[in-house]
C-alpha cells in the first residue's frame, strides 16, 4: 500500500512511518479502528464538516498521505490538502424503513468490506440520519490503524467534543488514582500490636519493607519469564482449544458485524466497591461469566433440549484453553486538553501506535456463586500487573520490524493472535454528556477489525453507562445479540449475588 513518489527531496514536514504503522500496513494486519456514535438529534453534515475543519484535520496524521519513495527511502507521511467532501459520506436513506437498527448493522458490515483509498488521508465518516431504538442519528468514524493506536485516536475525537452543559468546556475523563500502600505508614503500629517497641528496634520495619520489595521484584521477574515463554510457545505451537468462538483461518478477511448493548456503570461500581476491586476486575469477571453462559448454550446445541434446560446442564468440555489478546496502552493516555490545544495551535506532539498485548487466560466454567467469576478475574489481573509482558512484547515487535522488516513481524504477530481466541479491551469515556460538534451524544461504541480474531469485546464507559461493544465474524458467532444479552445478564446475576450476600446494598 502507499502512493509512490519520485526521488525528489522531502520537505521537513514529512515524517517516516513508525515501526508499528508499517506493521499495520501489511496484508496480515491491515487493521481499522471504527467508532459508532449515536446522537440525540439529526446530524447536520455541514456542521460536522465545519467542526472537522477546525479540529481533526489540523492533526498531521489526518491530513497526510502515506507515500513511498522510488529511491527506496521507505514509506512516509506527506502533508496534503484535505477535501472533506471525500471523507464525509451522507447516503440517502428512507427514514420510514421497517428495521432501522438492522439497516445500521448491515451498513456498518458493508463498510468493513471496503478499504480506504490511499490516495487520500486514511479516514472517513459516514452519517446516517435514521432513527433507531437508541438514537435519532448515527455517525460511523473509520480510521486506518497506521494513523495511531485506538486510545490516541479516540482521545483525539473526544478532544473535538464539548460538554453539553457547557459548550466551551472539554469533556471530563475520570482518572483512576493509585492507592498508596499503607504498609509503610502503619508498620510501627503493626509491631506495637505484638507488644514490640518499634522505636527501640527501628530497623525491623525497614527490614520488612525491604523484604517485601525484594519479594515483589522476584515475582515480577518470575512472572515475566513465564509470560515470555508462554508467548514464544504460542508463536511456535501452543494453540487454544478449538471452540465455537475461534475463527477459521483468514477470518480477518471476512466482513465483520458490530453490535452493542448498554448496561449500568453504577451496577459495575456497586460490585467494585462491595468487593474492593477495580472496574477492570469486574468487567473481566462479567466477560468470563457471559462467555461461559454463551458457550454452554452453543455446546448444548443439537441435543433437542429446550434453551432453559441447556443452561442448567453443564455442556462445557472439561479442559478448554481459551485466551484473549488483552490490548495494553504502553504510554499514559494523552490529556484531552493537550490534544485540543495541539489541534488549535497546530503544534507537534508525540504520536503513533504505542500499544501492545498480553495473553490473558479466560476461565470458562459454570459456577454456583456468580461472585467467583469476579474473584477469579481479580487474581488473573493482579498476576498480570506483576509482569512486564506488555513492555517486552512491544519492544520485541519494534526490534523485529527494524531488523527483519514489517512482514516478518506481522507473520509472528499473526501467528500469536491466530493461536488465541479473541481480543479484549476497555476504555474510560467522559463522565458528563458531551456534544459531537453540537450534536448531543447518546452512546459511543468503538471497535476494531482486520486482525485474525472472530470475536472482539470492548467495554466503553460514557456518563453513567457502560457500552459492551462486540465485533464478530458472523460465521463463528452467528448470534452476536445473544452474546451481548449473556454478558448483560451475567452482570445482573453478579450484582444480585453481591446484594444477596449482604456485601452490597442496592441503590434506591
Amino acid at each position: 500500500m502507499g502512493k509512490i513518489i519520485g526521488g525528489e527531496s522531502l520537505s521537513e514536514a514529512e515524517e517516516p512511518l513508525s515501526p508499528a504503522a508499517r506493521l499495520f500496513q501489511t496484508r496480515r494486519f491491515n487493521c481499522y479502528i471504527i467508532a459508532i456514535i449515536g446522537c440525540k438529534i439529526v446530524i447536520n453534515s455541514n456542521v460536522i464538516k465545519a467542526g472537522l475543519e477546525h479540529t481533526l484535520i489540523k492533526h498531521p496524521r489526518f491530513s497526510s498521505l502515506m507515500v513511498t519513495n522510488k529511491s527506496g527511502g521507505g514509506m512516509r507521511w506527506t502533508p496534503t490538502k484535505v477535501n472533506l467532501e471525500d471523507h464525509v459520506i451522507t447516503p440517502n436513506v428512507d427514514p420510514n424503513m421497517g428495521s432501522p437498527d438492522q439497516f445500521i448493522e448491515n451498513y456498518i458490515s458493508n463498510v468493513t468490506k471496503t478499504t480506504l483509498d490511499d490516495c487520500k488521508p486514511l479516514w472517513d465518516i459516514h452519517i446516517l440520519n435514521l432513527k433507531t431504538s437508541e438514537a435519532e442519528s448515527t455517525a460511523i468514524f473509520r480510521f486506518h490503524h497506521s494513523i495511531g493506536d485506538g486510545m490516541s485516536i479516540m482521545s483525539l475525537v473526544l478532544a473535538g467534543t464539548r460538554k453539553t452543559s457547557d459548550p466551551t468546556a472539554l469533556p471530563t475523563i475520570p482518572i483512576q488514582k493509585r492507592k498508596r500502600s499503607s504498609n509503610s505508614n502503619n508498620s510501627n503500629s503493626v509491631f506495637e500490636g505484638f507488644g514490640i517497641n518499634a522505636i527501640g528496634i527501628w530497623w525491623v520495619p525497614r527490614l520488612v519493607k525491604l523484604l517485601s520489595y525484594l519479594w515483589f521484584i522476584l515475582q515480577v521477574i518470575c512472572n515475566t519469564l513465564v509470560d515470555i515463554l508462554m508467548f514464544i510457545a504460542t508463536a511456535a505451537f501452543l494453540r487454544d482449544t478449538k471452540n465455537p468462538l475461534k475463527g477459521a483461518p483468514k477470518t480477518q478477511l471476512n466482513p465483520k458485524w458490530f453490535v452493542h448493548k448498554t448496561v449500568s456503570l453504577d451496577d459495575i461500581k456497586l460490585v467494585k466497591n462491595a468487593m474492593h476491586m477495580t472496574i477492570n476486575d469486574v468487567i473481566l469477571g462479567v466477560t468470563e461469566a457471559g462467555l461461559s453462559r454463551y458457550l454452554n448454550r452453543r455446546y448444548g446445541d443439537g441435543d433437542g433440549e429446550e434453551d432453559a434446560a441447556k443452561q442448567k446442564r453443564n455442556n462445557l468440555p472439561r479442559k478448554l484453553r481459551l485466551r484473549a489478546a488483552l490490548i495494553f496502552n504502553i504510554r499514559p493516555s494523552m490529556a484531552i486538553e493537550a490534544l485540543a490545544d495541539m489541534m488549535e495551535r497546530k503544534s507537534k506532539t508525540k504520536w503513533g501506535n504505542y500499544i501492545s498485548f498480553v495473553l490473558l487466560p479466560i476461565t470458562i466454567a459454570l459456577r454456583d456463586d456468580p461472585l467467583d467469576y469476579v474473584r477469579n478475574a481479580k487474581a488473573i489481573v493482579d498476576r498480570k500487573k506483576r509482569s512486564l509482558e506488555a513492555k517486552c512484547t512491544f519492544l520485541t515487535a519494534k526490534i523485529i520490524v527494524k531488523l527483519l522488516g514489517a512482514k516478518v513481524a506481522a507473520a509472528i504477530s499473526h501467528r500469536v493472535v491466530s493461536n488465541t481466541t479473541m481480543s479484549f479491551s476497555n476504555m474510560v469515556g467522559p463522565a458528563d454528556e458531551i456534544s459531537f460538534y453540537g450534536h448531543p451524544m447518546a452512546y459511543l461504541a468503538p471497535s476494531v477489525y482486520g486482525h485474525p480474531h472472530a470475536l472482539t469485546v470492548h467495554f466503553q464507559s460514557y456518563m453513567n453507562m457502560m457500552t459492551i461493544s462486540l465485533g464478530v465474524d458472523i460465521e463463528a458467532v452467528p448470534d452476536p445479540h445473544q452474546l451481548c444479552n449473556d454478558l448483560a445478564e451475567s452482570l445482573k446475576l453478579i450484582k444480585d449475588a453481591a446484594i444477596k450476600t449482604g456485601i452490597a446494598k442496592e441503590s434506591v
